[in-house]
């Protein structure tokens, strides 16, 4: 098994605010994976303030030794050693779990999809994500949504409803909101969450600080909307503490270092009783 990589930069058309940070491109690595004579493509999607680079990426990628296994495709125990040999780097794991299924995906000739047992027809809707922004750049980015039945909304600054008013006077398509621990008490929690309902807000992810479980909890048990876990998950390990805290988890490729864990964790929330909501970093159709 040979690994290679190449570096580049995803060059945003529009700068993508949330609410702590704002960014115009984002660090991608491009992972190929060669075995008997086939290539597996995967990426690693380095935002920022997850705290990963091509430094520590590359660095990650130089300890791994496909060697020690007779054959790549046992995921449980290449994710053990993955783990073993740093705690951290989801999104370069995520790369490398990710061409690992594009391999054995060619090598069986079938689509991962399959391999997973899931249902194209039953496939849940996708989002059109727009970031905090003044009115005028709102106006112009939903015109790039037409092709989506929801609308995704970065909110967690002062001027939410604003944001939300603005959308409204473009389309009447179902939200889903995303505050980015925006919010910083219980009580403007509770109040936004009856206002978002009332404009038609599907469910709310990361009201408030990812550690105030707590005040997740109490928010959880009286909203009228369903209340998503997103900065407080990342890796299978954190789900037993947030059972109980959130109606449901936001599982992402490049936070819980891949296919396989995601499908662990997606397992594992269905048998809380919780919600799941696939999401995404800036990525490109490889992730």
């Amino acid at each position: 098994m040979k690994i290679s990589c190449k570096e580049f930069e995803l060059e945003l058309k529009h700068p993508f605010s949330i609410a702590k940070f704002t960014r115009t491109s984002t660090p991608l690595l491009l992972l190929k994976l060669n075995y008997e004579g086939f290539e597996g493509f995967g990426e690693a999607s380095m935002v920022p303030y997850m705290g990963e680079s091509y430094a520590s990426a590359n660095a990650f990628l130089a300890k791994v030794d496909f060697s020690r296994f007779k054959h790549p495709f046992n995921f449980a125990e290449i994710h053990e050693y993955l783990d073993s040999l740093e705690s951290g780097n989801p999104a370069v794991k995520a790369a490398i779990d990710i061409a690992l299924n594009d391999l054995n995906g060619k090598i069986l000739n079938q689509p991962s999809y399959k391999i997973f047992g899931s249902d194209p027809e039953k496939m849940p809707v996708t989002s059109y994500t727009v970031g905090i922004d003044t009115p005028e750049v709102i106006r112009e980015k939903l015109k790039d949504a037409d092709a989506f039945k929801v609308i995704k909304v970065k909110l967690g600054r002062d001027n939410d409803k604003e944001l939300i008013k603005t959308i409204r006077s473009v389309t009447n398509l179902p939200l889903y909101v995303d505050a980015n621990q925006g919010w910083s008490d219980r009580k403007q929690a509770i109040e936004m969450c009856y206002w978002l309902h009332d404009q038609g807000v599907l469910l709310i992810e990361q009201p408030m600080d990812k550690n105030n479980i707590d005040g997740n909890a109490w928010l959880t048990g009286r909203s009228p909307i369903p209340i998503i876990a997103d900065e407080a998950v990342q890796r299978i390990a954190d789900l037993d503490k947030l059972r109980g805290a959130y109606h449901g988890i936001n599982i992402k490729l490049m936070k819980s270092a891949g296919m396989y864990e995601a499908h662990q964790m997606i397992l594992k929330a269905r048998s809380f009783g919780m919600k799941i909501l696939i999401g995404c970093m800036s990525e490109t159709s490889i992730a």
